[in-house]
C-alpha cells in the first residue's frame, strides 16, 4: 500500500529528547516498511525515517526558532497532504482533528489516530460534524467521553523489541519518567518514594506554562541525594535510567490515554506502581508486570512488595503483549478493511449511476 503518515510538528520523528507520539509515529512507520508498505511520513524536516520524509518546515517547533506559530505551521502541513493526497492509497493522522475537513474531502480513505485525552469540551461537535470519519483509540478507556465517534479499534502502542534492554538485578532507586505537571503528580512520586526510604530520580521535561509549578512546589524537595532531577534524557540514556530502577512510579491524576513510559520501563524487566486511572489497568498486569494501587498508602506498600516480581516475566509480558511488530500488523489489518470498504462503496455507487444512466436512456423523448 501507498500510505501516508501525518505526524505533529511540536517535535521531529522520533523526538530528540520528549515526545511520546513522535516516538510511536517513527516505529510504526519503519516497521510499515519492513512490512513491504510505501510509506511517506509528513513531518518537520530534521525528522529521521525507512520511509519517505515529506518535510513540513526545516525543524520541529519546540527546538526550532522561537516564536513560530504553530497554527501557520499546521496549514502548511495539511495544505501538502491536499496537494499529494492523490498519491496515496490511505491516509493516517495523528494530529487530531484539525485536519478532517480537508481529508473527508480528497476522496481518498483515512483515518485517525487519537493520542491525547478527549474529554475537553466541544470535541463531541466536530464527532457530529464528521460521522463517518474513522478513529483509532490508543485504549478503551479514552474512548469513554465520545462513545459516538466512529471507533473501528483500539491499537496499543508498542515500541521495537530490541530498542531497550532488560536488567534482572533489582534496582536501586524508584524512577520518575514524564512532564513535571500537576496532573502527572512528581509531587506524590516524591512523598511515596520519602515514605519507602527509597532515593528517588526524575528524568523528565518542564514544559514552559509549568515553570511556577516547579519553582514553587518540587524544586524545595529536589536536594540532589534522596531526590535527583536528571532532567529530559534521550533514548540512550532513558536505558540505564529505567534498566537500573527498581521500579516506576507513575502516580498519575488524569484520564492517561496510554501512558508509554509503563512500556518503555517494561521493556527493560522494570515493574511499574501506578495509580487506577485512565489506561493503566488495560497496560499493566497486577501482580505480574508491576502493581496497580488507588492512592499513596498502597503505592508505599507495593514498593515493598517489588521484589515478589520477576523481571524476567516482566520483559517477556512486554515482548508479547507490546512490540512494534504487534502494533503495525493491527494497523495494517485496519488499512485494508478501510481500503476494502471504500472499494465496495464505491462499486456499489458506480452501479447505482449506472442504473440511473440506463433508466434515463430508456425513458421516451419528450
Amino acid at each position: 500500500m501507498r500510505i501516508a503518515q501525518l505526524a505533529p510538528l511540536a517535535e521531529s520523528v522520533p523526538p530528540k529528547l520528549y515526545g511520546g507520539t513522535e516516538r510511536v509515529i517513527a516505529w510504526l512507520v519503519d516497521e510499515l516498511v519492513e512490512l513491504g508498505h510505501d510509506v511517506t511520513l509528513f513531518a518537520s524536516g530534521d525528522s529521521k525515517t525507512k520511509g519517505k520524509l515529506h518535510p513540513v518546515g526545516p525543524r520541529a517547533l519546540r527546538l526550532g526558532r522561537r516564536g513560530t506559530d504553530p497554527n501557520a505551521a499546521c496549514a502548511l502541513l495539511i495544505e501538502a497532504i491536499a496537494e499529494r493526497a492523490g498519491d496515496f492509497d490511505l491516509i493516517h493522522s495523528h494530529v487530531d482533528w484539525l485536519p478532517l475537513p480537508v481529508l473527508s474531502r480528497t476522496g481518498v480513505p483515512f483515518l485517525t489516530t487519537m493520542h491525547g485525552r478527549l474529554d475537553l469540551p466541544g470535541l463531541s461537535d466536530v464527532i457530529g460534524a464528521f460521522p463517518k470519519a474513522a478513529f483509532i483509540s490508543i485504549s478503551d478507556n479514552q474512548r469513554r467521553p465520545l462513545p459516538n465517534a466512529n471507533w473501528i479499534a483500539t491499537i496499543q502502542h508498542g515500541l521495537p523489541k530490541d530498542l531497550l534492554r532488560p536488567s534482572y538485578e533489582r534496582g536501586s532507586y524508584l524512577a520518575f519518567l514524564g512532564r513535571l505537571t500537576a496532573d502527572k503528580e512528581p509531587e506524590a512520586a516524591m512523598r511515596i518514594a520519602r515514605a519507602a526510604r527509597m532515593p528517588l530520580r526524575i528524568a523528565a521535561k518542564i514544559p514552559r506554562a509549568e515553570t511556577a509549578y516547579f519553582k514553587n512546589k518540587l524544586e524545595p524537595n529536589i536536594d540532589g541525594q534522596k531526590v535527583q532531577l536528571v532532567g529530559e534524557v534521550d533514548d540512550a540514556k532513558k536505558q540505564s535510567f529505567l534498566a537500573n530502577a527498581a521500579g516506576l512510579l507513575f502516580p498519575i491524576d488524569w484520564p492517561e490515554p496510554f501512558g508509554l513510559v509503563m512500556i518503555e520501563a517494561m521493556a527493560c524487566g522494570t515493574p511499574v506502581i501506578a495509580y487506577r486511572s485512565g489506561s493503566v489497568p488495560e497496560v499493566i498486569e497486577h501482580g505480574v508486570t508491576g502493581f496497580i494501587v488507588d492512592g499513596e498508602e498502597q503505592a508505599i506498600r507495593a514498593v515493598d512488595q517489588l521484589e515478589r516480581l520477576d523481571r524476567r516475566v516482566v520483559r517477556a509480558r512486554f515482548e508479547k503483549r507490546f512490540a512494534a511488530s504487534r502494533m503495525a500488523k493491527e494497523y495494517e489489518r485496519r488499512y485494508r478493511d478501510l481500503l476494502s470498504r471504500g472499494l465496495r462503496d464505491g462499486f456499489e455507487k458506480g452501479a447505482a449511476i449506472s442504473r440511473l444512466a440506463v433508466g434515463t436512456a430508456s425513458e421516451p423523448l419528450r
